[in-house]
């Protein structure tokens, strides 16, 4: 029913309307899910049952979180958050929520300029100040990233002495995958999954490319009872430090 209302809206209502008045068209789609069996960590939402996706995750039709966002604020709004922090790639329901925390220095970065943020940061060379932030969120973004390691080697330089990076791709088992001679869509979305990706993480070869630029890593799994109430999927991602004795 999501996808049919969505394509509706899509084929009658102009794109700038539509980009406008985003939410409004959005809790319009939403009342048809309300209930009382689901709920959203991000907006609140409560609803009968999540949408679930052609790949299975499950979106909230009322501010289109997927399940890692929600997982990700119920986990970082659980930790108090003080300092400055730098957000790449941040879905608007997510940072919005963020940027009204009183208090929070709260910064947004997307060098695509495919989200509304605050600076367009390019991760390889990022134009802030070593010991900058005191906390980082990099989720799904450095597969997209050739020279990962150097990306990496930045996060490291501009986060503080004891801060700490919350870092997450799409991952695989066995080994990283990365092939640089695939550069078409296709071929880059038969290899890696997406067509701007340019490589698959394992957890342990993302775990040890961190650790090489002097990252103290710990790896996160997640499973738990409110799976389904919040319309979690089991996740793993890395919490990397960096720690000066």
């Amino acid at each position: 029913m999501y996808t049919t209302l969505k394509k509706i809206a899509k084929g009658i209502i102009p794109k700038t309307i539509l980009q406008k008045n985003e939410q409004f068209f959005r809790s319009l789609i939403a009342s048809k899910y309300a209930g009382s069996n689901a709920q959203c960590t991000i907006c609140g939402f409560n609803l009968k049952h999540f949408v679930t996706r052609t790949n299975c995750d499950l979106l909230c039709p009322n501010c289109g979180s997927l399940s890692r966002t929600r997982r990700l604020y119920k986990t970082v709004t659980e930790t108090p958050l003080t300092g400055k922090v730098l957000h790449f790639s941040p879905p608007k329901s997510f940072s919005l929520k963020l940027k009204a925390i009183t208090g929070l220095d709260y910064c947004t970065s997307d060098f695509a300029g495919e989200f509304e943020t605050d600076y367009h940061y390019d991760i390889t060379s990022i134009s802030e100040q070593e010991n900058t932030f005191d906390f980082i969120i990099c989720y799904h973004v450095l597969e997209h990233i050739e020279d990962d390691i150097k990306a990496m080697t930045e996060l490291y330089r501009v986060l503080k002495p004891n801060g700490c990076i919350f870092i997450q791709t799409p991952f695989k088992d066995g080994d990283i995958y990365e092939d640089y001679s695939i550069v078409s869509e296709q071929a880059r979305r038969l290899a890696f999954g997406q067509e701007d990706h340019v490589r698959m993480y394992s957890v342990n070869g993302l775990n040890e490319r961190l650790q090489s630029v002097g990252f103290k890593t710990e790896i996160i799994k997640i499973q738990n009872a409110e799976d389904t109430y919040y319309g979690f999927r089991p996740e793993t991602y890395i919490k990397a430090q960096k720690l000066i004795s």
